[in-house]
């Protein structure tokens, strides 16, 4: 899984940024590409999300880490594919969506491309009460963790992009249910060390 690409952004277009590093050029979709027309020819590192299916690879890139987690968490909701995911990301804030999904606010939901009350109402049952890392804090308006401390917070972040990485190497939701709460409690450092461990477990299942 690439986790991020970081390198010289060598072109912009309506759907992607290509990013040359070590003589290989990567082709990124994005939400909004133009928002990166200040870095243009200049080195800078992209959160990427590796989608692999039988019949293609792709790249989806993101500047902030919150905004590719949620976009895997989108593609995790029946009905909602990698282009729907993007255009959720490109049209609204991170803490906004948050706040939709836990208000339970299916008008809000439905103003994005293709998502009628019956996909809002699944994004409402498959994420409130998983996303509130992100909410704002109306105090100062600055994004805030609830209920874990910074450590707790970081962990869930590295277990939860060790998931989206055994599942893209072709381990169903299932099987990755079964191992998460040993997963969970382990320390690890980094993702790699989160995705070893779960491979060994799943090994073992």
């Amino acid at each position: 899984m690439i986790a991020y690409v970081k390198g010289e952004l060598t072109t912009i277009d309506e759907e992607a940024i290509a990013i040359e590093t070590q003589g290989i050029g990567y082709e990124i979709l994005c939400a909004s590409p133009f928002n990166f027309q200040d870095e243009l020819h200049k080195e800078i590192k992209v959160h990427t999300y590796h989608y692999i299916r039988e019949d293609q690879q792709l790249l989806f890139g993101f500047k902030k880490k919150e905004d590719k987690l949620l976009f895997a968490k989108l593609l995790n909701v029946s009905g909602i594919g990698p282009k729907g995911a993007l255009a959720i990301l490109g049209s609204v804030s991170v803490p906004e969506f948050v706040s939709a999904i836990e208000q339970e606010d299916e008008k809000y939901l439905t103003q994005f491309p293709g998502v009628g009350k019956k996909t809002a109402r699944q994004m409402i049952l498959d994420l409130k009460g998983k996303l509130v890392l992100w909410l704002p804090d109306e105090d100062n308006e600055q994004t805030i963790f609830y209920e874990e401390d910074l450590t707790a917070k970081e962990r869930r972040i590295r277990l939860d992009e060790a998931l989206e990485a055994l599942k893209a190497l072709g381990y169903s939701d299932k099987e990755l249910k079964m191992i998460q709460p040993e997963l969970a409690k382990a320390q690890n450092s980094n993702v790699d060390d989160y995705v070893r461990q779960g491979l060994q477990l799943l090994m073992k299942s």
